[in-house]
């Protein structure tokens, strides 16, 4: 049986630009061999931006009025990248496909009050490999000031605070797609894989349970720590990688 696959990626606002370009497709050449050019145009939206992600960050933060810290170093944004494997798609044919992503995107509005208004973008990718949703947002809390006022805050941390968060975050997807008839498992908790982090290039190459149980329980991503180095995204990869100097 399939996953119901769901990752979480972190962004400064520095990151954003090159998210847009490799989301919208505003690109012209991709290191990515897994893009196939003469497909995207089935690639759509379930949510178009205004503006370029930066200048949307900036619009929602001033319409909503939203509070908290923002530092250079400060996390602004969060991508979901949604999908399952390419056999369940297949299997379950155009329109139930649309209906995953539009039921996904129906649970991450819903899920911990986020609200519509608070996602920055969602697209859908139809020119790789596997269908994926590509789902940009703002990590806002609800909660009070000091005066115990109601206010939103973008907040990251807290938005992320529980140890268990994305264990959370994959136990409510699975059971909300499972609840709106999509037959899939859960995926497999990282005590089992003993992995604290896939790159999306991997979750895009899982097939099957045992594959990937097997797959997952013998590989590791291990980042550089070199002194001093200027962290980037490989948009092309989706891989982190560090410009040392």
């Amino acid at each position: 049986m399939s996953y119901a696959i769901i990752r979480n990626a972190k962004y400064k606002r520095e990151n954003l630009m090159a998210v847009y370009r490799h989301n919208e497709r505003k690109n012209k050449n991709y290191s990515n061999k897994d893009i196939d050019r003469t497909k995207s145009h089935l690639n759509y939206s379930l949510k178009d931006p205004e503006f370029n992600y930066v200048k949307e960050f900036d619009k929602i933060l001033k319409k909503y009025d939203l509070k908290g810290q923002i530092k250079t170093v400060s996390n602004i944004a969060c991508e979901y990248m949604i999908t399952s494997d390419n056999d369940f798609f297949k299997r379950i044919g155009e329109e139930e496909t649309k209906r995953y992503f539009a039921t996904a995107y129906k649970f991450v509005c819903e899920y911990k009050d986020l609200g519509e208004k608070y996602i920055l973008s969602a697209k859908v990718h139809y020119d790789e490999k596997s269908p994926h949703l590509h789902l940009l947002f703002l990590p806002v809390v609800h909660t009070v000031d000091k005066k115990g006022n109601p206010i939103d805050k973008l907040a990251c941390s807290e938005f992320w605070k529980a140890k268990d968060s994305y264990r959370q975050l994959q136990n409510a997807f699975f059971e909300y797609m499972v609840s709106n008839g999509f037959e899939l498992q859960r995926g497999l908790p990282k005590e089992e894989t003993d992995r604290v982090h896939y790159t999306l290039k991997e979750y895009k190459n899982i097939t099957n349970y045992e594959q990937t149980k097997e797959t997952l329980k013998n590989i590791k991503l291990e980042l550089p720590q070199p002194s001093k180095n200027i962290e980037y995204r490989d948009m092309g990869t989706m891989e982190i990688k560090y410009l040392q100097f």
